[in-house]
This record gives C-alpha cells, sequence and structure tokens, in this order.
C-alpha cells in the first residue's frame, strides 16, 4: 500500500519550525495541500506563505495541541478549505530536563499533556474522517530516545516518547487493515530549535547513550515524505540506532551493562 503525497490535504502539528516545517515543505514540494499549524499563530503563517514558492495551496491555523477545541477547529478549518484531511502529522514536543528527582509532579504533566495527549487528542478528531474514507496516513513524531534506553537525564520526554512509539505500533495493526497507513518518526540528532521547548530542573546530568550523528532538518523532512508515499512504519534519522535496537532487542542485561561501562 503506497501513498500519493500530490492533491491530499496534510495537516502538520507543530510546523512552525523545525521538522514540521520541513515536513510541511516537503509535503508541498510533492504537491500536497498543507495546512500548517503551530502554537505560534504568526511562525504558522509564515510558513504557509513558504509554501507558495512550490506552487502548493496552504492555509495555517494558531493550534493549541492540548485544547481538543483547537485541534476539532483544524479538522474544520481543513475540511472547509480543502473538503477533506488525507495526512495528519502529530509533531509537538516539550522537554523537562535534570535529575529524575528533581523534576516536578507538575512539569512532568505537562510533558505527559503535550507529547502524549496530544496524539489523542488528535486521533479523536481525525481518525473517524481517515476512517470513514477508508484511506490517508498518520505520522506520530517520536525520538530514539523512545527506542533506546539512553535518555534518563530528560525522564518525562523519554516516557512519553516510549508511549508514543508503543502508541504508534499498535495503531498501526488497528489502521493498516483498514487502509490508513503509520509511521513512527524517531530522529537522533536534528538541528532544530527544539532548545526553545526544554525546561531544566536541578543539576543536568550527562546523558548516558550512544553518539549520533546530527542531521538538518530538511533532510529529515525530505525521510518523512518518502516513508509516507512508501507506506514505512519506522523512520529513522540515523540508521545507527537500528543496530543499537538489534543489541537492545538481544540482550537488555547486556546492552544496559555496556552503556553504564561505555559512560563512565
Amino acid at each position: 500500500m503506497s501513498f500519493e503525497l500530490h492533491g491530499a490535504v496534510a495537516v502538520v502539528t507543530g510546523a512552525g519550525s523545525g521538522i514540521g516545517r520541513a515536513s510541511a515543505r516537503a509535503f508541498a514540494r510533492r504537491g500536497a495541500r498543507v495546512v500548517v499549524t503551530d502554537l505560534d499563530g504568526a511562525r504558522a503563517q509564515a510558513v504557509a506563505d513558504e509554501l507558495g514558492e512550490f506552487g502548493a495551496a496552504s492555509i495555517s491555523a494558531a493550534c493549541d495541541v492540548t485544547d481538543l477545541d483547537d485541534l476539532q477547529f483544524v479538522r474544520d478549518l481543513a475540511l472547509e478549505r480543502f473538503g477533506r484531511v488525507d495526512l495528519v502529522m502529530n509533531n509537538v514536543g516539550i522537554l523537562a530536563v535534570g535529575p529524575a528527582e528533581d523534576i516536578p509532579l507538575e512539569a512532568w504533566q505537562r510533558v505527559i499533556d503535550v507529547n502524549l495527549l496530544s496524539v489523542v487528542r488528535s486521533n479523536l478528531v481525525f481518525l473517524p474522517l481517515l476512517l470513514e474514507q477508508g484511506a490517508g496516513h498518520v505520522v506520530n513524531t517520536a525520538s530514539t530516545a523512545g527506542l533506546l534506553p539512553y535518555g534518563f537525564d530528560r525522564l518525562p520526554y523519554t516516557a512519553t516518547k516510549h508511549a508514543v512509539v508503543g502508541l504508534s505500533e499498535a495503531l498501526a495493526l488497528y489502521l493498516r487493515p483498514r487502509g490508513v497507513g503509520v509511521s513512527c518518526l524517531c530522529p537522533a540528532g536534528v538541528a532544530t530549535n527544539i532548545v526553545e521547548q526544554m525546561t531544566f530542573y536541578g543539576k543536568p546530568a550527562p546523558p548516558k547513550g550512544p553518539r549520533f550523528p546530527v542531521v538538518d532538518a530538511e533532510s529529515v523532512g525530505e525521510l518523512v515524505a518518502d516513508g509516507v508515499s512508501e507506506n514505512r512504519f519506522l523512520l529513522l534519522t540515523a540508521q545507527e540506532a537500528a543496530d543499537e535496537l538489534r543489541e537492545l532487542g538481544a540482550d537488555v542485561d547486556m546492552y544496559l551493562s555496556r552503556l553504564i561501562k561505555d559512560t563512565r
């Protein structure tokens, strides 16, 4: 099952910068009509304006993914302007960084609300449309920190990204037989403005884990567009992560022991 981006209507959250912006550009470059959303409405509008260089029809909206009403507004806007929704990319994430004992409960609640429950809200809003038409695609942005156990210095982020991976895997089993594709993007190092979404607590602990190459956001956007077109599930920005994942699966205790030893 492949997915035709040309003429499709794509909704992208967190599209005002970084991976979301790059993915919106890649979708538009392939002929998709794009609904650009971001918490910062001005940023969303600026990206929508950029997409004109590809001859793509686009609209923008300010959208807080912790607000169900905002997502419903985006859905209704897409239907009013383009008559349908074919592709939904859930791409919003924030980080609380610091030792596990120093990150307060309210920080955990905020990260869970933004990183995980935003996907749940999106599913409630958009999946009925995709299922009714029997076609479409969902992209959830997770992280290699959601595949591998190295992110103890950002534990709420790590926990929610593991949850997004599991949610996406289960959704693929449910949606693919119904004609709706699912991809899970797991970036490693990407040059973005993610630092704007980081809150620090206590004394930062040095992370333990593999060092993956840093790539530019535009190449990640192309990866996402190709992955959607080819209906691939796991999208990695660093193929080295696949080797780490195989090693982890073969022997978890040995893998953890190796990480601890390598980073002392």
